[in-house]
């Protein structure tokens, strides 16, 4: 059976920015499974003026490019809010207890964090934060393990992100998000940029390969 694996990091705006084509494949019945690759986690860095400025003009290239959104409230209270972690490592862990807790929610959980921050203003490498985020999403048997950061759910958070990052080097990927196909035992690199696009145009470029048509 052929299905996609979608490389991502919850910090990054072209995750973000490809939320709505992940979720259209879905609704379509793609198969999608999700894969952390920690490429803004530990030791992360902390957020600066100069860092902040940097990010904001890259989201408003996504926003221009995409049209996603990127509110004022985020650059505000986010981006503009020196000593704020840029780091996705509790927000990884967080999506890893969704993950354990309820397989199928781990895309709208990530959906539900990315609007947190970009939308909403919110600080997501914050532990309480998040653990409010996944229950106001539905998942408070998932906040509940993140918070009680149990050794199982540290040693399967390690275990994806050391999958992630092998299947990356695997494929050639060169960041995220990252889009692989798997047919049985082979995996191929998929070109990312269509789930940027409209909805059909998106659908007709990976039929023939999802054997969606």
């Amino acid at each position: 059976m052929r299905s996609l694996l979608y490389l991502y990091d919850p910090l990054c705006g072209w995750c973000y920015a490809a939320t709505s084509g992940i979720a259209r494949l879905r609704a379509a019945g793609v198969v999608v499974s999700l894969r952390p690759t920690g490429l803004f986690s530990d030791p992360g860095r902390v957020m600066t003026p100069e860092f902040a400025d940097y990010a904001w003009k890259n989201d408003q290239r996504i926003a221009a490019m995409t049209g996603q959104t990127f509110t004022k409230a985020y650059h505000r209270q986010v981006l503009q809010a020196p000593g704020t972690a840029f780091d996705s490592t509790n927000a990884i862990l967080a999506l890893t207890a969704v993950a354990i807790d309820s397989p199928d929610g781990e895309a709208d959980a990530l959906r539900a964090v990315q609007e947190a921050r970009y939308v909403a203003g919110r600080d997501i490498t914050d532990i309480a934060t998040l653990g409010t985020i996944l229950t106001e999403a539905g998942y408070p048997g998932a906040a509940a393990a993140f918070d009680a950061r149990a050794a199982t759910l540290l040693s399967a958070n390690a275990a994806r992100l050391a999958a992630g990052q092998a299947l990356m080097r695997e494929v050639g990927g060169s960041g995220v998000p990252t889009l692989v196909m798997v047919d049985g035992a082979s995996r191929r690199l998929l070109d990312s940029d269509a789930l940027y696009g409209p909805s059909d145009g998106l659908l007709a470029r990976f039929a023939a390969t999802l054997a969606l048509a």
